[in-house]
């Protein structure tokens, strides 16, 4: 069951997924389209699930879950992951890479790889102040919170002497 993203519970369930590349319009369409289509009949055991997404900045992919309503399953997560793997295939992405960091130099969003962005820190190409996108976050609440932070509050501190 599709509901609007503010409707949800501050407790629902969130997956973040960020694109290694922006998505273009044509692209944001599909994927928006898709997200809705598969949204609408997302269950768990045979009863609906309440869900939502968002696309930020053209590179992430928010899913979340009330889990007031209806717990995900094992099922239902790998259903959503799937989803995601054919974003993947069909536009040659890369979503589901962990090892990807992504902050924000004044309003362009860098995605580069963990030793990149070790490298970047050692450097003073980025620092404490720079901001970073908290992907780990696990809740509603969390992500309108603490996904898009300065680094010096995220788990990103610990590359900074």
């Amino acid at each position: 069951m599709l509901v609007n993203f503010k409707s949800l519970s501050g407790t629902s369930k969130i997956w973040i997924y960020q694109s290694n590349r922006e998505f273009s319009e044509n692209e944001i369409e599909i994927i928006k389209t898709k997200l809705e289509s598969f949204i609408e009949k997302w269950q768990r055991h045979g009863e609906d699930l309440k869900a939502s997404y968002q696309l930020k900045y053209n590179h992430f992919i928010i899913l979340a879950v009330d889990e007031k309503f209806n717990e995900v399953s094992g099922c239902s997560i790998d259903a959503s992951v799937n989803l995601i793997k054919q974003f993947e295939k069909e536009f040659k992405l890369d979503l589901t890479n962990k090892l990807n960091i992504s902050f924000k130099v004044n309003n362009d969003i860098n995605i580069v790889s963990l030793a990149d962005f070790q490298h970047y820190a050692k450097q003073g190409k980025i620092n404490l102040n720079t901001v970073v996108f908290n992907n780990m976050v696990a809740s509603k609440a969390d992500f309108i919170t603490n996904w898009e932070v300065i680094a010096a509050k995220s788990w990103h501190k610990r590359f900074f002497v």
